[in-house]
């Protein structure tokens, strides 16, 4: 499947594990100049790396800045850092449920403001994608911070569409479970993990690239009415 992103420049936010592997994977396979972020760096990563806290604005001001001096333009933002550990919300400290709502919540809008004030002087616009989830559209008990900031994700992913239009198409994949490297820490050994599965309508757990080829789709032309 060829989605026509040759050429264009990519900035998965978290790209380096997990579902952000995926879709940096997705989108170099089809030609994209992938640029990711973390808090800290990875070994042998293949794509350009930068470091940053995207709950810090001023970073992530300095970081699109310095992709935007580098490639001369920043087509597509693909707002993926977050995650939560389990806790219960009546246990966990405030400084906990605040750090939680910074990385998931407004992480996604400090990026996504950034990579917009770009975008609106580019003839071509531009498409920011956020990766939300099914915790903010159901209960979210264990995390429950991450369940109301994925909420707060799709209320934003509607006003910015509205507000940033025409120039800036924005849309979020809510995403439901996934099979990451980390997958037995979220639900448990091999046999657990097909209990899981069962009840899932297609018999198994998304892999990474799912997500990645969801987002793809968002990112390119053939989605040029979809926001």
């Amino acid at each position: 499947m060829d989605l026509n992103l040759g050429g264009r420049v990519v900035l998965v936010t978290g790209g380096v594990r997990g579902v952000g592997a995926g879709i940096s994977e997705v989108f170099a396979g089809q030609g994209a100049t992938v640029v990711t972020c973390a808090r800290r760096p990875v070994d042998g990563l293949p794509y350009e790396f930068h470091r940053c806290d995207v709950r810090d604005p001023e970073a992530v001001a300095a970081m699109i800045d310095g992709i935007v001096d580098r490639h001369g333009r920043l087509d597509v933002v693909v707002n993926n850092a977050g995650g939560s550990p389990h806790a219960l919300a009546a246990e966990a400290s405030p400084r906990f449920h605040q750090k939680v709502i910074e990385l998931n919540l407004l992480g996604m809008l400090n990026v996504s403001q950034a990579a917009n004030a770009v975008m609106q002087n580019q003839s071509h616009g531009g498409a920011i994608v956020s990766i939300s989830s099914v915790s903010g559209r159901r209960p979210s008990p264990g995390t429950a911070a991450y369940g109301a900031a994925k909420a707060g994700v799709d209320s934003l992913t509607a006003t910015l569409a509205v507000e940033w239009a025409p120039k800036v198409r924005v849309n979020a994949v809510v995403a439901g479970m996934v099979a990451t490297e980390q997958v037995e820490l979220f639900y448990g050994d091999a046999e657990s993990q097909d209990s899981v599965a069962a009840t899932v309508p297609l018999g198994r757990l998304a892999q990474p690239a799912d997500i990645g080829w969801a987002t793809a789709f968002l990112a390119s032309d053939a989605a040029s009415y979809i926001s």
